[in-house]
């Protein structure tokens, strides 16, 4: 029988589980919106959206977990238009939202990038990029040395969406140590090479991500900043429902992006 768990036990078995004192971020980590002081059910996603928002509705859930929640930095701060109808919902069906960022990039369990590296069967992992008490990416090397193609065809079966490979050369050589970081951290591909691995990969790419793979000789691979990021929060969701006994059901709402 599904019981139900008080939300600021969650919350605090989240905060200190995703070390979040240890990330300086662009939003705030945990609860962005109070709902009911006890959650049964879960509904997880990548983003909240009004969609995922009203899947949690139909599933009657008491929290929303995501990764891109609300609140970012720079953003216009009026309750309006877009921002109205989302708050209106939850507030309405008394649904809390939950939403931690670079803290869920960075676990070393169930992380995005954590996840996304045992997918792909990464050995000898450790984290890089940026600070070292709060690394965000993983590198780690292929059990056997891959060509890029076949690398890219194992990133799309496990991942369901096309994916972008910009060779480093012309010709196809072997690729065993891999760095990766999801979303849209490309930019930390100079990084990446600096180290001498043979591949990075990240969900989005720019314009001088290309220049930059191929003067510094380290093939890219570009893998949907959504589909980088579904890894996370459902690891976590799932991890949340068996330690506490409470209902998770993780929603995926296609994104091309």
């Amino acid at each position: 029988m599904t019981s139900a768990v008080a939300r600021e036990t969650l919350l605090s078995y989240c905060e200190q589980l995703l070390r979040v004192e240890a990330y300086a971020d662009c939003a705030p980590n945990g609860l962005q919106v109070e709902g009911g002081s006890r959650v049964k059910r879960i509904v997880s996603g990548v983003t909240a959206s009004q969609a995922l928002l009203e899947a949690a509705v139909e599933q009657s859930a008491d929290m929303v977990l995501v990764h891109h929640g609300y609140f970012w930095k720079g953003e216009d701060a009026r309750v309006v238009g877009m921002k109205r109808k989302r708050l209106a919902t939850l507030l309405a069906h008394d649904i809390n939202l939950v939403a931690y960022h670079l803290p869920l990039d960075g676990h070393p369990v169930y992380g995005n990038n954590a996840q996304w590296a045992m997918a792909l069967g990464l050995k000898e992992t450790q984290g890089f990029l940026g600070a070292p008490s709060a690394r965000i990416g993983v590198r780690g090397v292929l059990p056997e040395a891959q060509t890029g193609v076949a690398l890219k065809h194992s990133l799309e079966r496990i991942l369901g969406r096309e994916v972008l490979h910009i060779p480093a050369h012309e010709a196809e050589r072997p690729l065993r140590s891999l760095g990766l970081c999801s979303g849209g951290a490309q930019g930390y591909i100079a990084e990446a090479a600096a180290l001498g691995l043979d591949a990075y990969l990240s969900g989005e790419i720019s314009e001088q991500t290309v220049h930059i793979a191929r003067e510094m000789g380290i093939d890219y691979f570009a893998c949907g900043h959504h589909a980088t990021e579904r890894f996370g929060v459902r690891a976590l969701g799932e991890h949340l429902a068996d330690t506490f006994g409470i209902e998770h059901c993780f929603v995926d709402m296609p994104n091309p992006a």
